[in-house]
């Protein structure tokens, strides 16, 4: 399932991909030990059968491939299908895993996976730049399995006491505009936090070496 883009929205989407491909290399270097600890817990809630179903959620260039566990089956869903020759890039760099394929397709719009699915979902630099952050959520819920898990790293709003949430909030109108929508105040741990799941395991941590209107961050999992 693609789409195709035209005029100035296509060139658009197509040079957010290549920048986000290139850019993906040196969030990872700065982010590698917080990423790794994220996913270590990943094979915790593999299927009866061993295999691990993971589903991700704008899935970029797929820059979290390599912190998968050997053998875990992935399909990739992302709303630019410009982000395709890139994906193949890095499962070609990642032949520990299984692809299932890329769907083009929003967060908010998951209706090409079937209710109770995968075991898990992921989400990193995603629901800073989507539209409804509670129906992404809510779509999560709904293909994952009982007992599933959510995991997520995500950039968020500063205090509202800080020097640095009055930059995010001068910034945030260019910076969305530049970043396909991408936001820098917004306060996921809320939504995070009404979002139905049973266990909510979330914590703030400020990020090593990346632009200071994006340090801080939210990293943990939820279990359906």
């Amino acid at each position: 399932m693609m789409e195709t883009h035209t005029g100035l929205s296509g060139i658009s989407r197509r040079l957010f991909a290549f920048l986000s491909y290139n850019s993906a290399f040196i969030y990872n270097e700065k982010m590698h030990e917080l990423k790794r600890e994220l996913f270590l817990s990943l094979p915790r809630f593999a299927g009866a059968d061993g295999t691990l179903r993971l589903l991700e959620v704008g899935c970029g260039s797929g820059a979290n491939f390599q912190y998968y566990p050997h053998g875990c089956t992935v399909t990739c869903s992302d709303p630019n299908a410009h982000f395709d020759a890139y994906l193949r890039r890095n499962m070609k760099r990642n032949p520990h895993l299984s692809y299932e394929g890329f769907v083009v397709a929003s967060g908010e719009g998951l209706e090409h996976v079937e209710d109770g699915s995968v075991d898990v979902v992921v989400c990193t630099l995603v629901l800073c730049s989507v539209r409804d952050v509670r129906k992404v959520l809510q779509e999560v819920r709904r293909v994952l399995k009982s007992g599933g898990a959510f995991f997520f790293l995500e950039h968020v709003a500063s205090s509202t006491s800080s020097w640095l949430r009055v930059l995010q909030l001068v910034l945030d109108p260019l910076w969305s505009r530049l970043g396909e929508g991408c936001t820098l105040t917004r306060a996921t741990w809320r939504d995070l936090e009404e979002a139905g799941f049973s266990q909510l395991h979330l914590r703030h941590v400020n990020a090593p070496k990346v632009s200071a209107v994006i340090r801080p961050h939210v990293m943990g999992h939820c279990v359906k």
